[in-house]
C-alpha cells in the first residue's frame, strides 16, 4: 500500500512539475518578446540536425533486429517448389526495402538539406508531368514483374501433378484432419457427401456403402420409418415447433432415400476397388522424401486452410468443393532435425483459417521419410484399408441390403 501511495505522489509531483516548466517557458517568450509560433534559426537548425540523427538510429535499429531475428523468420524450406516461393518472396522484400530506405532517406535529407533559411523563399509548384510519370510507371512495372512472377509460379504449384505422383486426399472437419492415401492402384476411390455414416466419415463410394447409407437411412433409430412411425402416433403430442423440425427432417430424409436409390441403379461395382484399397490415416501423415504429392482437399462443415509451412503450401479446403495442389518434400524429418540442432522438431499441417471454437486445436504432425523406411510403412498399412479397418465381408445368410460392420450397425449421420 505504502508503494503505491510514493507512486502516485511521484506521478502528481511530475505533472506539477511538467506544468510549471510549461509556465516558465511561456514567461520567457514573453520577457524575449518573441511569439511562441516564432522559431529561431538556431532551433531550425537544431531539429535538422536531430532529424538526421534519428534516421541514422533508425536505420541502425532496422538493420540489428534484421541481423538478430533473422531475413524473415520462415526457416528453411522443405520442399522443391518452396525454394522458388522464398526466392519470389525475397524479391518482394528487397524491393520492400529498396523503397523503405529510399523514401526515409529522402524524407529525412531533405528535412536538413531545406532548413528553413532567413531570406529564403520556398519555390511551389502545382503539378509536374515529370514526376506523375516517375510514380505511376515505375511503380506499375514493378508490380506487373511481381503479379507475373507470382502467377508463374502459382500455376506451377496448383497445375496437375504427374501420373507418378503419390495422390492423397485431406478431409477438414472441426477440428482435426484425416488423410486418405490411393492404396496400390494410386487412385481414390470416388465419393458422395449422402453415403457418410458413422462407420463412413469419408463418404466413400462403393456397393456396400450405399447398401448401408440406404439401410440406416431407412431403418436407423432416427430413420425414415423411425420417424414416420413418431409422426404418425396418436398417442404422442408434439409442441408445434418439435412438430415442424421432424416434418422437415421427414421430408429432407425423403430426398436423400431417392437420390440414394438414383445412386444405387447408376452405380458400377467395378469402381468399388478404387476405394476399398484406400488408406485412411489420422494423426499423422506420413511422406516420401524426394516423391511428389498431389493433395486433394474436402471441408465437412465450414471452410478451412490446409497450411504446410515448410513446405510453402497452402489451400483453403471449402465444403462441396474439391481444391488441390501438389509438393514435392526434399528434406527428412531427421535431416531438418540435424538442420535446426533440434531433437523434438516436427513438420505440420495446421488450419489457417479461423474455423470455429477449438480452430487452435487443428494440427496434424506431418512425418518426411526417407524412401525405405516410407516403402516399410507403406507396407505395414496393406492390411489396414478402408475395406479392412471399416467394413467386413458379409457373412452368406446376412441380408442382401445389410452388411456386418465389426460389431455395430451402420448409422447415417443427421446431420
Amino acid at each position: 500500500m505504502g508503494s503505491k501511495l510514493i507512486t502516485l505522489i511521484v506521478i502528481v509531483l511530475g505533472v506539477i512539475a511538467i506544468a510549471q516548466l510549461v509556465r516558465v517557458y511561456e514567461l520567457s517568450s514573453k520577457l524575449r518578446k518573441r511569439g511562441e509560433h516564432e522559431i529561431s534559426t538556431r532551433d531550425n537548425n537544431l531539429n535538422a540536425k536531430l532529424m538526421l540523427l534519428f534516421m541514422f538510429l533508425f536505420y541502425a535499429g532496422f538493420i540489428y533486429l534484421m541481423a538478430t531475428y533473422g531475413w524473415t523468420g520462415r526457416g528453411e524450406s522443405a520442399s522443391v517448389h518452396g525454394d522458388g516461393i522464398d526466392w519470389l518472396l525475397n524479391l518482394n522484400f528487397i524491393i520492400i526495402f529498396a523503397v523503405f530506405f529510399l523514401t526515409n532517406t529522402l524524407l529525412f535529407v531533405f528535412v536538413y538539406k531545406y532548413v528553413r533559411k532567413a531570406g529564403v523563399k520556398a519555390v511551389y509548384f502545382s503539378h509536374s508531368n515529370k514526376l506523375e510519370m516517375i510514380w505511376t510507371v515505375i511503380p506499375a512495372v514493378v508490380l506487373a514483374v511481381i503479379i507475373i512472377l507470382g502467377l508463374k509460379q502459382w500455376n506451377e504449384s496448383t497445375s496437375y501433378a504427374d501420373n507418378e505422383a503419390i495422390r492423397i486426399e485431406l478431409f477438414s472437419k472441426q477440428f482435426d484432419w484425416t488423410a486418405r492415401y490411393a492404396g496400390v492402384d494410386n487412385n481414390l476411390g470416388r465419393f458422395d457427401y449422402k453415403l457418410t455414416t458413422d462407420n463412413n466419415e469419408l463418404a466413400l463410394m462403393t456397393t456396400q456403402t450405399i447398401d448401408s447409407a440406404i439401410f440406416a437411412m431407412e431403418n436407423g433409430p432416427t430413420g425414415i420409418k423411425a420417424l414416420e412411425t413418431k409422426l404418425n402416433d396418436r398417442t404422442l403430442i408434439f409442441v408445434p415447433e418439435d412438430l415442424e423440425k421432424m416434418q422437415n427432417d421427414l421430408a429432407r430424409k425423403s430426398r436423400l432415400i431417392r437420390l440414394l436409390h438414383q445412386m444405387k441403379e447408376r452405380h458400377s461395382a467395378k469402381i468399388d476397388a478404387s476405394a476399398w484399397d484406400d488408406i485412411i490415416q489420422k494423426d499423422t501423415l506420413y511422406l516420401c522424401v524426394n516423391k511428389q504429392y498431389e493433395f486433394n482437399f474436402r471441408a465437412k462443415d465450414v471452410i478451412h486452410s490446409a497450411h504446410f509451412p515448410h513446405f510453402r503450401a497452402q489451400m483453403n479446403t471449402v465444403p462441396g468443393l474439391t481444391t488441390r495442389f501438389k509438393f514435392t518434400p526434399d528434406i527428412t524429418t531427421k535431416q531438418m532435425r540435424e538442420k535446426k540442432k533440434d531433437d523434438k522438431f516436427q513438420f505440420v499441417l495446421l488450419c489457417n483459417k479461423i474455423c470455429g471454437g477449438a480452430h487452435y486445436k487443428m494440427k496434424m504432425i506431418v512425418v518426411v521419410l526417407p524412401q525405405n523406411e516410407y516403402k516399410a510403412w507403406m507396407k505395414s498399412k496393406a492390411k489396414q484399408t478402408f475395406r479392412d479397418k471399416y467394413f467386413t465381408v458379409a457373412a452368406p445368410s446376412a441380408p442382401a441390403d445389410t452388411l456386418a460392420v465389426g460389431t455395430d450397425t451402420a448409422m447415417v449421420a443427421v446431420n
